[in-house]
């Protein structure tokens, strides 16, 4: 098994989010956010299949374990599950559990017809006899009677449809259609998790500590055929997730050309949504290349800042601290994160 959490990323990733709080993570071409994703997943879900890393947290309680929404506009559930059972966890479980859920958006944002969403619903088949109908009955022996077997148990009504749906693609690569797409999923997450506990259906105002996360919402800027999606458009729509759930963790390109140049309208609303978001966040974990090259024990650097959102500084909110290290993703998905002049 790879390693898990970094130990200098502890005071990043350990603990929950603040309510409401937002977290962007921003990634480039060659330093993707793959890693930091799953490092988060790991963080909020590893006690809910009895994880022991944290032997010294003993008040965490049932209710107190976060459930996770996550959705990805560029990978598949495959990448996701595969890579998260390096990590030691077991999404199929935690999504039976009522503590995760999955969006594809990669359907959706590539157009893909909703007939193909077949391999995410769960279907009845209709069993038929393959006796033939002219087949002559044994009469030499008496008919065998069927053992009873005792009846099991029902599961309960909202975590057997959970279970149905905790899988599922967005319908329609439309802003209307991904709004209600991410609603629903986060409506039935937060069912799923109210009825394991036993308090009644908690949609509307209770967010039941679901966690967002959403894995390059900005594709959608590039992939829409028209320019019904905007920067201004997904803002709305985050800023309506933002208040179900609670906290929204974000990656996003930022990629120069997409960023610093601003000359199509493609680079001037994906620079508009990004800082917009860089602005609103608490926390902004960035991934860039070496400025001076490749280095074989290398792979990127990683730079921890306070955004802009975090300038307000609620009661009690400590003070992001700013950081700046190194690290190396490894052939089996572990990573290794150390400052400069150390191994």
């Amino acid at each position: 098994m790879t390693s898990r959490t970094p130990p200098l990323l502890e005071p990043y990733l350990a603990g929950l989010p603040d309510e409401a709080a937002l977290v962007v993570l921003t990634g480039i071409l060659g330093a993707s956010t793959n890693w930091l994703v799953l490092r988060y997943l790991h963080s909020f879900l590893k006690q809910a299949l009895g994880g022991d890393e944290d032997e010294d947290d003993e008040t965490t309680t049932a209710e107190d374990e976060p459930s996770v929404l996550l959705v990805s506009f560029l990978r598949d559930y495959t990448f996701w599950k595969d890579s998260a059972s390096r990590l030691g966890l077991d999404l199929d479980a935690l999504a039976r559990r009522g503590r995760f859920s999955f969006v594809d958006g990669l359907r959706s944002a590539l157009f893909v017809p909703s007939s193909s969403s077949s391999s995410f619903t769960t279907t009845s088949t209709t069993t038929t006899s393959t006796t033939p109908c002219n087949a002559i009955p044994d009469r030499g022996r008496p008919t065998p009677t069927p053992t009873p077997t005792p009846p099991r148990p029902a599961p309960r009504p909202v975590v057997q449809a959970h279970q149905q749906k905790w899988k599922q693609p967005l319908t329609h690569p439309s802003l209307v259609g991904v709004q209600s797409g991410l609603h629903s999923a986060v409506d039935e997450l937060v069912r799923a998790r109210a009825a394991r506990a036993g308090t009644g259906t908690g949609t509307g105002g209770s967010n039941g500590k679901v966690i967002l996360v959403i894995d390059q919402l900005d594709f959608l800027l590039a992939a829409a055929a028209t320019s019904s999606v905007t920067s201004l458009g997904l803002r709305e729509l985050l800023l309506d997730l933002r208040e179900k759930v609670h906290a929204t963790i974000l990656t996003l390109s930022a990629d120069e050309p997409l960023v610093v140049a601003q000359t199509t309208s493609l680079e001037k609303e994906h620079a508009a949504f990004v800082l917009s978001l860089a602005h609103e966040a608490e926390t902004i974990l960035s991934l860039r290349l070496l400025d001076t090259g490749v280095a074989k024990d290398v792979s990127g650097v990683l730079r921890i800042t306070g955004g802009g959102g975090g300038g307000d500084r609620r009661a009690g909110r400590p003070q992001v601290e700013e950081k700046e290290y190194l690290y190396q993703v490894v052939g089996d998905g572990g990573v290794r994160v150390f400052e400069r002049g150390g191994q």
